[in-house]
């Protein structure tokens, strides 16, 4: 079956449902097509976490979002955006995935996904950066007892973890598995904390480090690892320590592959910043626009829920005068 839109927005999270709320106030005919769950990424955060922004940077739609903490946490974050699909009532399809994206001779896309095919006259590219973890590249990080996503700290209790990197996702982890009974050592490739660390959480850190509740190696990497143990290159040698988890929190990307299928150029250094215009987010694809933490390449720290809102209204905006 195949059926004809204006617009086909690819991700389900907070940024493309305020893309499909912006076409919705245009009255265009569009859909969402979400891989998993809505907000899928926010799904999968750790069960625990709390946001950097607070509720009001969140809001999408101008629905306010109501938290009585300073700061909501993902399970406050959830019900808010399945409220906002309440009220909005978006046309969406939950858990299809989209497979490819091909250019017609006429001024439209085919969306092939795993259930269906669509054509559409635009694109909006919204899929964040959740979906695929930076890899360590070192022998033994195909073994099961190695993870590169953090849910929660109960399966690591009372055992010996070991958590890569000092980022936001890394230090939280390794403080909630420290206090649910953990022994918990960390390999961090700087000499300090990722200064990006919640400002109320760093302080934290560094004090079970510098307590020695929480082992610490600066300036250090992961050589290997096998089933009972870890190798860790430190300034002062080889180390190898006993170990039953190995967290690899090394950070996300974005689908940059799924990016180059459809065309779309990317700049030729590391960060792989994709081509698009700042004014309407168009890229160098005519009608394919992008949104969200998708632009910043690997620059995964550069757009937020909060600085990324306006997006939409410049895609759609730019959509309507095409029209």
């Amino acid at each position: 079956m195949t059926t004809n839109y204006d617009l086909i927005i690819i991700g389900g999270g907070p940024i493309g449902l305020a893309c499909a709320i912006e076409a919705q106030q245009k009255k265009l005919n569009y859909l969402i097509i979400e891989k998993g769950a809505l907000v899928n990424s926010i799904f999968n955060y750790p069960l625990y976490m709390t946001f950097f922004s607070t509720a009001e940077r969140l809001e999408i739609g101008g629905i306010p979002f109501n938290c009585l903490a300073p700061k909501p946490g993902r399970q406050e974050a959830l019900e808010y955006y399945r409220n906002i699909h309440r009220y909005f009532d978006f046309n969406i399809h939950l858990f299809e995935k989209v497979l490819e994206v091909k250019k017609q001779k006429v001024a439209h896309f085919e969306v092939i996904t795993d259930k269906n095919t669509y054509i559409s006259k635009n694109i909006i590219i919204a899929t964040g950066f959740y979906d695929i973890p930076i890899m360590m590249d070192v022998p033994g990080e195909n073994l099961e007892k190695v993870r590169h996503y953090y849910k929660e700290a109960h399966e690591y209790a009372f055992r010996k973890v070991l958590i890569v990197g000092a980022n936001n996702s890394s230090v939280d982890a390794a403080l909630e598995c420290w206090r649910k009974g953990a022994e918990v050592t960390m390999v961090i490739r700087k000499d300090e904390i990722n200064k990006r660390v919640k400002y109320w959480v760093k302080p934290d850190v560094e004090n079970r480090i510098a307590e020695g509740s929480i082992k610490a190696y600066f300036n250090s990497n992961i050589e290997a690892i096998t089933n009972e143990k870890v190798l860790i290159k430190t300034p002062d040698g080889n180390v190898e320590i006993e170990n039953d988890f190995v967290l690899a929190l090394t950070g996300y990307q974005p689908n940059l592959n799924f990016l180059k299928q459809i065309g779309i150029s990317l700049s030729d250094d590391h960060l792989k910043i994709p081509t698009y215009n700042p004014e309407t987010m168009e890229t160098n694809v005519a009608g394919v626009f992008l949104a969200g933490v998708v632009c910043g390449g690997m620059e995964t720290h550069k757009w937020f829920i909060e600085n990324s809102r306006m997006h939409a209204k410049l895609i759609i905006d730019c959509i309507e005068q095409k029209n």
